[in-house]
């Protein structure tokens, strides 16, 4: 479970960033005391357009970055007094896989495995149901920098759930990749659910939120301007879709 309780994030600015936003201000306002609550065994999905704060957000619950105020609580820890407890509750995945190039996936996931100190017996475990569920027994020993795309982003979804986190957190996982990739992601994310982990996600596919999501919050320049339930979300529409409902309310 995730608990965020008025967050707030402000990032100062140097002297070639406020020329580029031409502002004299030193301080830009990413997230404006942000709350919501993620919960157990249901898919929570954050919106909003680019530069809304989304993943601003998802780095601050992640324990990546830390809020200027605000409460987080991941599963009853305190995320901003104690974030290496917290880390240990999370998978963190983005489209950013940052992997390493002359690592294999097995090295990769290995040394993930022994940063989270996950017993070699369960590790082995936990390896066959990923390796099997993604489709990677093909390229498990070659070098990631000789990966596509997909691929890489499959050893991320590897490393990301290899210590079986009860919070999982994806921002944006399926961006750029090619539709069986994508399709194994969102069974992931369904099997996340099933197991009665926290699961919260970002995406720009209106489709995939509709087809996942339990609950959701729409932000926009750092503010919330939509939080409930799927079904509250339909019920109070005043356009014919999702997409359209979407940029009404961060137009409005």
């Amino acid at each position: 479970m995730i608990q965020v309780s008025n967050l707030r994030k402000e990032f100062l600015l140097t002297r070639q960033q406020k020329k580029e936003l031409n502002t004299t201000e030193n301080k830009a306002l990413a997230v404006s005391d942000l709350s919501l609550s993620c919960q157990a065994g249901r898919i929570f999905s954050l919106l909003g357009p680019n530069g809304a704060g989304k993943t601003t957000t998802l780095r601050m619950l992640a324990t990546l970055i830390e809020p200027s105020s605000g409460k987080i609580q991941i599963n009853g820890i305190d995320a901003i007094a104690h974030p290496q407890q917290a880390r240990m509750q999370i998978g963190f995945l983005t489209g950013s896989t940052g992997l390493y190039a002359r690592l294999t996936p097995i090295e990769v996931i290995d040394y993930y495995a022994d940063l989270y100190g996950v017993e070699k017996s369960i590790r082995e475990q936990r390896k066959e149901e990923l390796f099997t569920l993604l489709h990677m027994n093909d390229f498990l020993h070659k070098r990631i920098g000789k990966l596509s795309t997909g691929m890489k982003q499959k050893v991320s979804i590897c490393r990301t759930m290899i210590h079986d986190p009860s919070v999982v957190i994806f921002d944006e996982p399926t961006s750029g990749l090619d539709v069986i990739t994508a399709e194994n992601i969102i069974k992931l994310i369904r099997s996340c659910k099933d197991q009665g982990k926290t699961v919260i996600f970002s995406s720009h596919i209106m489709s995939e939120v509709d087809l996942l999501c339990d609950d959701l919050a729409i932000i926009h320049k750092g503010e919330l301007k939509f939080s409930g339930t799927m079904q509250d979300f339909k019920s109070q529409m005043q356009t014919p879709n999702l997409t359209e409902e979407f940029i009404r309310i961060v137009q409005a």
